[in-house]
């Protein structure tokens, strides 16, 4: 009997270990981002014991990694009924309760989860940190305070301290986040995320070359780590777009480096999203196409496919393709999943349909459409209007100037946008050339309509020498704007914006007021101020015109209004 009860311990510890050591194969999976590899190991180890509640919840989680929390809640529903660590499950679902905004009920399923520890418990408080980290409403300050828990309880639990790296980087604490990786790696050095998440710092600090130093140095260790040749390309992207001299040379290598990623990953769906999603950030819309399109052969219902899809068409001016894309994705998406770039790329797409090579509208209801589609952009996403700059630009120069003027709007309201000055002195110019050039009689201009928008313009370039004094060009279109303004206010500031653009070109020196272009500024202005001027304050009027004179010794107005003046 003793002999036979040694042999069944063995198998049972033996079982255990075989247990242990495949759950810990699905953790490595996770932490590779080899996703599918880890749901078949999971499922496998579910159907193999079906009373570890742990199997379910790491599918779980697989699943909400890949953004799918209806297939995450099946099992975690499963999973609680499981006789083993089924309290894992509460979890999960508190992760979800989070992402949904509802963080009370986030809170009853994570006391749920941790009701019944035992003093020497952690590992859950490393999950719920997890959980606060994870979440699309994330919250690192309650993260950081769970992972301290689990660090209460074991003084090395590796894990932990790594998650609480996350946490504190999340949290904009870098120099915290930088010594936890340090310590999880310290503490256990087969957990190279940690390692490669002090590279992360460096990157996001702008040390480009010394972020692949760091990186490189990760695969010294683990040459078939995946994510670290995510961040591999994803530095020389960042590099590419700080300096552009090389953006070829390190667009390349970022593809390359996605590529290797891509090679360790499993080449599933998923993976093959990932890869889309940085197509987009390289701009390189043939492959993209190219991904899109095998995607569809994997899977001709999720409907991220045709976003891929939508925006490949589009640059690779397939617009009526684009069109039908982004409309399928729109309508079939969850919409919390519809973003504003989505519009965005609509909109462009319907704007390439609508107007003609020669720079008319061809198609007025799909302009009007486009407007529409660019209003929702910036409706769910603000700083989205930043994009709107280019696109404002091209109808601009086409001389569509009422209509670049509702792009440019919502350009520049888009908060922290590096294009503000520019994109308010476009929409200024554009108001300006609309009432001077479009509308040819001052009925026209002195419509409400017309005269709220020279107020918007008049703003425009208020915004412009706020933050740019000497942009002498805005100084002088204000005061130009500002003489279409109905009203005496108006005509009182647009002679103080061009006594503004005098000052500023003078003091530019000889070499500025030398250009034929600052002359004809000039010249405007001094006419304009010497006209106005000339009922109240004559000498100042004559002072005026007399300067405009030496400028432009022929002008037949000039001439004239001095010669009143005289009398």
């Amino acid at each position: 009997m003793k002999k036979i009860k040694f042999i069944s311990l063995s198998l049972f510890f033996f079982g255990t270990a075989a247990f242990a050591q495949d759950l810990d194969q699905a953790k490595k999976a996770i932490d590779a981002e080899q996703y599918q590899k880890a749901k078949t190991i999971l499922k496998s180890l579910i159907a193999s014991s079906p009373d570890k509640g742990k199997n379910y919840f790491h599918l779980g989680e697989v699943y909400l990694a890949l953004d799918n929390a209806d297939s995450a809640k099946i099992y975690f529903d499963k999973g609680i009924v499981a006789k083993d660590n089924g309290n894992f499950n509460y979890i999960g679902l508190g992760e979800i309760s989070l992402d949904k905004g509802n963080a009370a009920e986030a809170d009853a399923n994570f006391n749920k989860a941790t009701a019944n520890l035992k003093k020497k418990d952690a590992e859950e408080f490393l999950y719920i940190g997890k959980a606060y980290i994870n979440s699309e409403n994330h919250d690192y300050k309650k993260a950081i305070t769970s992972l301290k828990k689990a660090i209460a309880v074991d003084s090395k639990y590796a894990q932990a301290f790594l998650s609480l790296g996350d946490a504190q980087f999340g949290d904009a604490d870098v120099n915290s986040a930088y010594s936890s990786y340090r310590t999880a790696y310290d503490l256990d050095n087969s957990l190279v995320r940690a390692k490669m998440q002090l590279g992360v710092i460096t990157k996001n600090a702008k040390a480009f070359p010394e972020a692949i130093t760091a990186f490189n140095e990760v695969i010294k260790l683990n040459a078939n780590y995946g994510p670290v040749y995510r961040e591999l390309a994803e530095t020389y992207y960042f590099w590419s777009t700080s300096d552009t001299s090389k953006r070829e040379e390190y667009i390349k290598k970022a593809l390359e480096y996605y590529e290797k990623y891509m090679s360790l990953t499993d080449y599933s769906l998923d993976s093959r999203m990932r890869h889309a999603d940085f197509l987009i950030l390289a701009k390189d819309y043939q492959a993209l196409q190219k991904e899109a399109q095998a995607m569809q052969q994997l899977d001709k219902v999720n409907p991220r496919i045709y976003r891929y899809l939508g925006y490949a068409a589009y640059e690779n001016k397939n617009y009526d393709e684009s069109i039908k894309a982004l409309n399928d994705f729109i309508a079939k998406a969850d919409p919390k999943r519809v973003s504003g770039r989505d519009y965005l790329f609509l909109a462009k797409a319907k704007l390439g349909k609508a107007i003609t090579a020669e720079g008319t509208i061809a198609d007025k209801a799909q302009f009007d459409s486009a407007m529409i589609d660019l209003a929702k952009a910036t409706e769910i996403d603000p700083a989205i209007g930043a994009e709107f700059s280019d696109l404002g630009v091209s109808l601009y120069k086409q001389k569509l100037y009422l209509e670049s003027v509702k792009v440019f709007e919502p350009a520049t309201k888009a908060p922290n946008s590096k294009n503000a000055l520019l994109d308010n002195f476009y929409l200024g110019n554009a108001v300006l050339f609309y009432v001077a050039n479009d509308l040819k009689t001052d009925a026209e201009r002195n419509k409400p309509e017309v005269q709220e928008l020279l107020k918007k313009a008049d703003t425009a370039y208020g915004n412009v020498v706020a933050g740019s004094p000497t942009t002498q060009d805005a100084h002088l279109n204000r005061a130009k704007i500002n003489r279409f303004i109905v009203g005496q206010e108006a005509k009182d500031s647009a002679v103080a914006h061009y006594q503004k653009y005098i000052e500023v070109v003078h003091a530019k020196g000889e070499a500025e007021l030398a250009k034929e272009s600052v002359k004809a500024g000039l010249i405007g202005a001094y006419s304009y101020i010497g006209s106005h001027y000339a009922i109240s304050d004559k000498a100042k009027a004559k002072e005026y015109f007399e300067k405009a004179l030496v400028l432009d010794p022929n002008s037949q107005y000039i001439k004239e209004s001095l010669d009143v003046l005289k009398k």
